[in-house]
């Protein structure tokens, strides 16, 4: 489904902050909240808005370290093979199939280097992987949590 210019700024309000009343979302995007209500549920109902959730510092939890590996895959991986051997690992932030020579990259978190090293180590032993890569995160400069600009 493709969101309007409507439906993109009622979704943009709601990345910025979910807790929003559809009263407040209404008076910023010129609608009445049981009109803003319909609109997020249709957007629920045909999948553009998947969930609610709440963003957590992850050092918060005590994941202090952050990184980004490089998995290059044995010939004949598959997509959903590298989504399966990654899925167990509560490090594992974000998995993604990429172009250039790695095959998959992988945000994980850790509670210190010592386990971050234990889970690379653990990742570099699946079935699949031939190799991996691994570069640390010093200081996050620039996070997103939408798409695009409201209009």
């Amino acid at each position: 489904m493709r969101l309007n210019d409507l439906d993109e700024r009622i979704v943009h309000a709601l990345a910025e902050d979910a807790r929003r009343s559809y009263s407040d979302i209404g008076a910023e995007v010129g609608l009445s909240a049981p009109a803003v209500k319909r609109r997020v549920d249709r957007l629920l109902a045909s999948g553009a808005i998947t969930g609610f959730t709440v963003r957590v510092d992850p050092a918060a939890l005590g994941w202090e370290t952050e990184g980004f590996v490089e998995i290059y895959c044995r010939h004949n991986t598959s997509p959903d093979d590298i989504r399966r051997g990654l899925e167990r690992y509560p490090e594992v932030a974000a998995a993604s199939t990429v172009t250039g020579e790695a095959d998959a990259v992988v945000q994980l978190y850790a509670s210190d280097m010592r386990h971050f090293e234990r889970v690379l180590e653990r990742i570099a032993g699946e079935p699949f992987v031939e190799r991996t890569k691994s570069v640390l995160v010093l200081s996050p400069l620039l996070r997103r949590y939408t798409s695009g600009s409201p209009t």
